[in-house]
């Protein structure tokens, strides 16, 4: 897809698909880095790091956030192939905001309430969004994402507050309407969905016995974005809450 036709779907539906925005030699980097990752630094994180399905079992690892403290990671919020793409969509210099990892472990039931990233962000403009590499095979078994085209320029929905680990917020008037335009987006390793921050999004559970469903991303913001620090100030305390009551320690 060219420059110019990527800019336009971004721009129309709210996301685009990238296929091998990371091929080869980088993707392996990559993954050896996170596999490092979480063989030696994950141990020693608290609880607000680095989230499990089921912390007794080191192999339900279902979410890494604030990987920033790593020097592999704090360079990689601006990788040169990454942060390129993000100034292409986004119309205007950006910076990486930090890197997370996601995945949904076989044998786990946990699915990723419909959202919209930026009622977690608070920026004004919106000018803000999210590169979501695919680690694996990703389809509708185990979990792939789903948007809704064209939701980003209707605004923020109202989100309360959810049960799910990692996504303290979610959309609280989703409808069969919604379900209804909804597009699965189905990636191979090194592919990248890259959505906009008031695209509406959301993930079944992973339904494959034996299939992970790792993915690593990356926020970048325009240089135009400002925070609203009352409302961030809101959506801090409600998932600190939420921590809480899940016996999280931070």
């Amino acid at each position: 897809m060219s420059h110019d036709a990527c800019r336009s779907q971004y721009d129309s539906e709210g996301y685009v698909v990238i296929r091998q925005l990371l091929p080869g030699a980088d993707l392996t980097l990559l993954q050896q880095n996170l596999d490092r990752y979480i063989r030696h630094v994950v141990p020693d994180l608290a609880d607000a790091d680095a989230f499990y399905d089921d912390r007794s079992r080191p192999e339900t690892l279902k979410q890494l956030q604030h990987m920033e403290h790593d020097p592999f990671f704090a360079d990689y919020a601006n990788h040169p192939v990454w942060k390129s793409v993000a100034e292409r969509l986004l119309g205007e210099e950006a910076r990486g905001q930090g890197t997370e990892w996601f995945n949904k472990p076989p044998g786990t039931n946990h699915a990723t309430p419909p959202h919209q990233d930026n009622y977690y962000f608070c920026l004004t403009p919106p000018q803000v969004l999210t590169m979501w590499l695919a680690l694996d095979s990703v389809d509708e078994e185990n979990g792939c994402l789903r948007y809704v085209p064209g939701s980003h320029r209707r605004g923020v929905r109202p989100h309360g507050r959810t049960q799910t680990l990692g996504f303290s917020q979610g959309i609280t008037d989703y409808g069969p309407e919604d379900y209804a335009h909804e597009v699965p987006i189905l990636l191979e390793p090194g592919d990248a969905v890259i959505h906009h921050g008031n695209t509406i999004h959301r993930a079944d559970a992973n339904r494959s016995p034996v299939r992970n469903r790792r993915s690593f991303a990356i926020v970048f913001r325009g240089v135009s974005c400002r925070r609203d620090e009352v409302a961030y100030g809101r959506y801090r305390e409600a998932a600190q809450v939420q921590h809480a009551a899940l016996g999280l320690k931070t």
